[in-house]
């Protein structure tokens, strides 16, 4: 497929206008960022591994009917998306206490929570994406009170699927984030996943071992962000069962 006109470009994709009005092309990018972009690096193949494993994530939430914007894979690196009216929030549902939570109210890491919570944040890297309330969302207009009903009962549903899909590969899924878009239907407006679900966006941990297996691993120099990622691939599947940690990704059709 021809590249088109460039429409955005954030820290890991890159959005191009697509072959039909009302969609775009998604570019997943090798680079890898932590700490609002403060420390990167290109992380060969990354962006291989984060487009089949969206792909493989959002085909299995079409499946079990909670929408998402995906259309199809197009390539290794690209996939054909709808287009949508990002809310400005990402959208984050905790099972097990790590990162700003831990910071922030002094619970240990790991520790279960009694109930998965879900947090907002205002997509605004210059200020370090704040957490933010819903007094907030519906004060300031980001979203309405049942923009935030639908995105939190999107979201419960996105963790049921997740948490599954990775207990039963042996991953314990500690927490993860979601964008929501609006789309219109006529003159129905609904809300869907949008932006991507991958290793990038969620925290993962082996059960057994308490192996990181996300971005936590770039963030705190604990090794290869590649062979994690591709350890997670390989046991959901995406990668044939032969892949090792020393070998590149060949991905399968």
């Amino acid at each position: 497929m021809a590249r088109r006109k460039k429409v955005y470009e954030g820290k890991a994709k890159i959005l191009y206008e697509g072959p039909e009005p009302g969609t775009f092309v998604q570019y997943f990018k090798d680079d890898a960022t932590a700490f609002n972009a403060q420390k990167k690096d290109v992380i060969d193949g990354k962006g291989v591994l984060n487009n089949r494993l969206s792909e493989f994530f959002m085909k299995g939430l079409t499946q079990i009917g909670v929408p998402n914007h995906f259309i199809r894979r197009i390539n290794m690196r690209e996939q054909l998306i709808r287009s949508v009216e990002i809310i400005p929030l990402e959208v984050i549902v905790r099972n097990f206490a790590a990162g700003s939570m831990t910071e922030r109210l002094g619970i240990a890491e790991g520790t279960a929570l009694p109930r998965p919570i879900v947090e907002f944040c205002l997509k605004d890297d210059a200020l370090g994406d704040p957490l933010v309330s819903e007094e907030h969302i519906i004060a300031f207009g980001w979203a309405g009170q049942q923009d935030l009903d639908d995105m939190v009962a999107l979201a419960l549903r996105v963790n049921d699927f997740l948490s599954g899909c990775f207990l039963a590969v042996g991953i314990k899924l500690v927490d993860f984030k979601i964008e929501v878009g609006r789309v219109w239907d006529g003159d129905f407006q609904r809300l869907i996943v949008a932006d991507e679900i991958s290793p990038d966006s969620c925290r993962l941990w082996d059960i057994e071992t308490g192996e990181k297996l996300d971005k936590d691993v770039f963030r705190k120099d604990l090794g290869s962000l590649s062979d994690a990622y591709t350890e997670v691939a390989r046991r959901l599947g995406v990668l044939p069962s032969n892949v090792t940690h020393a070998t590149k990704p060949t991905l399968i059709n």
